[in-house]
């Protein structure tokens, strides 16, 4: 077998994986017409439909929610936003405490931060890296006022469990979809099992629409809160002569354009297909990599995972090498591969300085430090590895040079010892 790549040896893959996303005809069609209409952004702030938007924002909005089978859906310009008009929608107060896991990209914290309340981490699962419900407990507090648990990577969280804490204590639950577009919880669509749920249409996402997001939900009043918060906080006073509109309370520029919302159209007609050739090449990596002591990668049979990312863990004690170095082996052998996740929220300067405006007047006793979460932080310093080129245009085929990478490195472990 030839040697490492690491160590001078020749690659196991030698092209770059398959550009993703993938732009076809219908998403140029879309935008053309767009283009041809001269309406990018047709928001208005006087009384009309227009106040919402533009007709293929409203067009975008409804088939969403159709698809999703939620009563109101609302687009915004990210789901970075969409997380902070929901943390105000669901009734979250400035000093108030919102449950989050360790683990998980950036707003799901800071949509807390940005209304001036106080995320509180609780840790993860070790097999699925989603919110443990059993910890919930541990992080609740009087000032406790939300959850906002993340279907991470693909995979769903344990809502029943979830849901039942929420009840229990009184809490609002905005689901985190960002990873998760199309995913399903016991024959539930994710995003519709808490209050609201939010995707992402990044430009890595299952769908993309290069950058925005969604809220959706079958509460009228969540949604009538999003749509003035996306909106400046304006609503529309059709009696008053003067002036159509008048500011209710604090909102941002959050408004999708037409452009966006054009593309979203044509890439929600194609998730299904998009997240099952997601499956396909999952189905067949999680076979071959289980295959492997010490590898390991879980997906329970009750959900439908959509692998916005592949994870499995990783066994140093088993394997006989650091996690690190078998990363930094398999980049080398032109497979893309990250060394855990991001980094445990609470342990950026962000919290352990406390320097958000938020912390100024909370009253509360969460601290951060490191040891919070110890699942989290050994899962990421030691464990987690994640691939994210498993995603179509990629074939089988590209999967197999993925396995042959780390079939390659385990059989020259030794020699990354020396």
């Amino acid at each position: 077998m030839d040697d490492l790549a690491i160590l001078g040896g020749k690659k196991t893959r030698q092209i770059p994986f398959p550009k993703h996303p993938i732009i076809g005809d219908e998403e140029k069609k879309e935008i053309l017409q767009v283009l041809e209409s001269g309406n990018l952004s047709t928001f208005v702030a006087a009384p009309g439909e227009n106040f919402l938007g533009g007709k293929k924002i409203r067009e975008f909005e409804e088939k969403f929610a159709k698809k999703f089978g939620t009563k109101f859906a609302v687009a915004f310009n990210s789901a970075s936003s969409a997380l902070h008009a929901a943390v105000v929608s669901v009734g979250v107060n400035p000093g108030d405490e919102v449950i989050v896991p360790s683990y998980t990209f950036t707003s799901t914290a800071t949509s807390s931060l940005m209304h001036n309340a106080i995320p509180a981490f609780c840790d993860i699962k070790e097999d699925t890296y989603c919110l443990d419900p059993e910890k919930l407990s541990s992080v609740l507090s009087n000032l406790s006022k939300a959850i906002i648990p993340v279907h991470l990577f693909g995979h769903a969280c344990d809502m029943d469990e979830i849901m039942a804490f929420a009840k229990e204590n009184n809490l609002k639950v905005i689901e985190d979809c960002a990873q998760s577009p199309g995913g399903i919880y016991k024959d539930h669509n994710l995003g519709t099992i808490g209050d609201c749920g939010v995707f992402s249409f990044q430009e890595t996402k299952n769908m993309m629409t290069g950058e925005g997001g969604m809220l959706i939900t079958n509460d009228e009043h969540i949604a009538k809160v999003a749509q003035m918060v996306r909106n400046h906080g304006e609503m529309i006073v059709p009696s008053q002569k003067s002036r159509s509109y008048v500011s209710e309370f604090l909102g941002w520029g959050y408004r999708m354009t037409e452009l966006e919302a054009a593309l979203g159209i044509a890439q929600l007609s194609k998730l299904d297909y998009l997240n099952n050739e997601r499956i396909k090449l999952a189905e067949y990596l999680s076979t071959e990599i289980n295959k492997i002591d010490g590898l390991k990668h879980v997906k329970y049979d009750y959900v439908k995972h959509v692998y916005y990312i592949f994870a499995f863990s990783f066994d140093e004690k088993q394997i006989g090498i650091s996690r690190n170095k078998f990363c930094e082996s398999l980049n080398a052998e032109g497979i893309p591969c990250g060394a855990g996740y991001v980094k445990p929220l609470y342990l950026n300067p962000l919290y352990l300085e406390k320097r958000s405006f938020a912390f100024r007047h909370y009253t509360g006793k969460i601290e951060y430090f490191k040891g919070l979460c110890p699942i989290t932080e050994n899962l990421h310093e030691q464990k987690v590895v994640t691939i994210a080129v498993v995603r179509p245009p990629a074939t089988i085929d590209d999967m197999a040079d993925i396995v042959n990478a780390i079939k390659k490195i385990l059989d020259n472990k030794e020699k990354l010892k020396e």
